[in-house]
Order: structure tokens, then C-alpha cells, then sequence
């Protein structure tokens, strides 16, 4: 079916979907895959474009110019597939390269960026954390969003050196070193964490046990994927289709999911849908 997408711009774009919606999602590194797996599980029918960027990570030690760079890189090569939508599953590109993404993108290939689920977390009003990188933690764009979204709720930004790192090598002593600083610097009354780094959310659960106490653990996954369908006017499926396709590029080349992705559901999940294709 053909039909006419309004976009950020104002303009349109026509999309013919046929009985496919392709998404490309891009990362430097394997924080991408609870997107992808969030989309899975709202559209199974969906192709999936991974791109990431092993060679140049992690991007959040860069300057904010060498991650713009790798970005549009990187997201060169998922439109090379024709997607008919970006997510940008990786904060620290959010942060510093999404105005350059739209530019280079849109209105073409609508671009999704991630947002720390701050609003949310401060919804109940009473005291949460920010789980983030230590170059997140602290800078201008995280200060803003708690200044714009916390409202009166307590905040405690909590740096978690080492943990991306951990998650992305499946290095499970680094895992378990860093969620145990983390837990360790978040305080008693904190009822909410905001995972402000899309790989956390492939540890939820060791975050969760690691606090020891009952809180509500606040992801961008599920947003962002529901996001990208409502841009391009792709509803959640209501019945069973064919399995959609996997694409995973790795800083440009084709390639497939690594042994240390496989180690997550989420990549699992991946590879569970398309194989039965």
C-alpha cells in the first residue's frame, strides 16, 4: 500500500510498504538490540537494519565533532538498505549528532533519536537516579532534561564507568564491578532508575537485583520503537506474518551477530524470529 507521510519538515514522502516495514537502528556498539528487539515484538514482520560501530567505540570519550562523524557514518551505511525509518538507539549520538543526522536524512528516511526516560521517572514524584555514562553524567544536556522534566522529584545522577564497556564485550566480572558501584551510589528512598544508556537495558534485570530492593527501572527502548512506527504510520501488527528479515552492518561491512550480542534475549530474540523465516 502506497500512502503519503507527513514528516518534521512538512513535507511528504511516499512509502510503499507492501506487506514490509524495514527499520534500520544504529549505535556504536550492541546497546542498539532493545530497540530492535522492542520493535520485534510490535512488528515481527518488520526487516531490521543493525549498524553499529565496533571499530570506533565507545563514542562517549570523543569529542562531540568525532562522534557526529561516526554517526552520519554509521548511518550512511543503514540508509544504504533503504529503511523507511532511523532510530538512533544510542544516547551519547542523540546528545551530540542528531541535528546532523536529520539534516543528512530527512525528510528521505525519518531519524528517531533517544531520550533518557527522565518525564516518566519523575511522574510519582518521589526520588529517582540516573544510571549514565561519567560523560553524560553531570553535562549540560543531561542538567537540562532533569531542569525541563524532573519537576520537584530528587535526583541523583549516578555515573557507571565501565559498565557499556562490560555490557558490550559481555565481560560478566566488569558487568557485576559496575553494577555494584552503581547500586552502591544509589540512595535508599530512590524508588525509580533512569537507564540513560541504551546498553543498560540489556542488564536490567542484574541492575535491579544488584539495588536489592523493589524499584521501577525506566528504559527508552519501547518508546522509541513505538515512536519510529508512528512516524511512518506502521501500526503494531494485529495477526501473524512472515518473519522479517536481519541486516547487521559492523563500522560499514555486512556481518552477523557476534558471539558476545548472542549472549543477551534480546539478540537471541533476533535471530529466534528471523530464522524462522
Amino acid at each position: 500500500m502506497r500512502r503519503s507521510l507527513p514528516h518534521r519538515t512538512g513535507s511528504t514522502r511516499p512509502v510503499d510498504y507492501g506487506d514490509r516495514v524495514k527499520i534500520a537502528l544504529m549505535d556504536s556498539g550492541i546497546g542498539l538490540l532493545a530497540a530492535a528487539a522492542a520493535v520485534r515484538r510490535l512488528r515481527p514482520d518488520a526487516d531490521l537494519v543493525l549498524s553499529s560501530d565496533p571499530d570506533g567505540m565507545p563514542w562517549g570519550p570523543r569529542t562531540p565533532r568525532d562522534v557526529t562523524e561516526r554517526a552520519i557514518a554509521v548511518a550512511r551505511a543503514a540508509a544504504a538498505h533503504a529503511p523507511d525509518a532511523l532510530i538512533v538507539a544510542c544516547n551519547t549520538a542523540s546528545v551530540h549528532a542528531l541535528p546532523a543526522l536529520r539534516a543528512e536524512l530527512e525528510p528521505a528516511i525519518p531519524v528517531i533519536g533517544t531520550v533518557p526516560a527522565i518525564k516518566p521517572a519523575s511522574a510519582g514524584g518521589r526520588p529517582f537516579a540516573i544510571w549514565a555514562t561519567p560523560a553524560t553524567t553531570g553535562s549540560p544536556y543531561q542538567s537540562a532534561l532533569i531542569r525541563d522534566f524532573a519537576g520537584p522529584a530528587a535526583v541523583t545522577e549516578v555515573p557507571c564507568p565501565g559498565l557499556a564497556d562490560g555490557v558490550q564485550l559481555a565481560d560478566e566480572a566488569g558487568i557485576e564491578r559496575a553494577i555494584a558501584a552503581a547500586a552502591a551510589l544509589t540512595p535508599e528512598d530512590v524508588g525509580d532508575v533512569v537507564l540513560g544508556c541504551t546498553h543498560y537495558e540489556l542488564v536490567a534485570a542484574r541492575i535491579r537485583a544488584a539495588i536489592g530492593r523493589p524499584v521501577v527501572l525506566h528504559g527508552s527502548a519501547d518508546a522509541v520503537a513505538a515512536q519510529a512506527l508512528r512516524r511512518i504510520g506502521a501500526p503494531a501488527a494485529d495477526r501473524p506474518g512472515p518473519p522479517g528479515g536481519l541486516t547487521v552492518i559492523l563500522s560499514g561491512r555486512e556481518s552477523v551477530l557476534s558471539d558476545q550480542a548472542l549472549g543477551y534475549a534480546e539478540a537471541r530474540l533476533l535471530r529466534a524470529v528471523t530464522s524462522a523465516r
